[in-house]
């Protein structure tokens, strides 16, 4: 039998939608900026995982927060590698610990302590698609989010995603 893979991976969900928040923006002196702003609460909800050391990835956009799409997830995930066993770091979710969770042969989970969401590096992955594809923008249909969270998270590069997950005590752990 041929050694495995074993990954060490972060996972958590964002939501993203038609309702923002508008952000600083530079303008010229003297000038107050227009920031366009609605509160229209339409979320599509954004499921990833990342290896810091490697920057290797899987994201899938689903329309809940819930076991259900968690399932969906877990499955994606583990036909991604399905030669490796992955050790999945996660938050605490009621969906992460749901009875009815379908848990992947080479899935193992981890959960990290409760209220301590910068000890998940996933959480800047979320950060920088808010900034690269979120910002002071409103949205004219639920499917432009959507279009727009695929053109952001395919534009985000194994380099990219070490540089912002491989913080030194995972470097160094592992």
């Amino acid at each position: 039998m041929p050694n495995k893979t074993v990954r060490l991976m972060f996972q958590d969900e964002a939501g993203f939608g038609r309702i923002n928040k508008p952000k600083y923006c530079w303008c010229f002196k003297g000038l107050r900026p227009t920031v366009p702003c609605h509160h229209i609460r339409e979320y599509r909800y954004v499921y990833g995982a990342v290896e810091p050391l490697s920057g290797e990835s899987c994201f899938l956009i689903l329309p809940y927060s819930n076991t259900a799409c968690m399932n969906l997830f877990l499955r994606q995930l583990s036909l991604q590698f399905p030669d490796d066993i992955i050790v999945l770091v996660l938050d605490g979710a009621a969906w992460h610990r749901a009875n009815t969770l379908i848990m992947p042969k080479n899935i193992q989970l981890i959960f990290l302590p409760p209220a301590t969401p910068e000890m998940n590096p996933i959480e800047q992955i979320w950060k920088e698609i808010r900034k690269l594809g979120f910002r002071n923008e409103i949205f004219k249909t639920l499917n432009n989010v959507i279009n727009r969270l695929c053109e952001t998270v395919c534009s985000l590069s194994p380099d990219t995603i070490k540089s912002i997950t491989a913080r030194d005590w995972i470097v160094q752990c592992f």
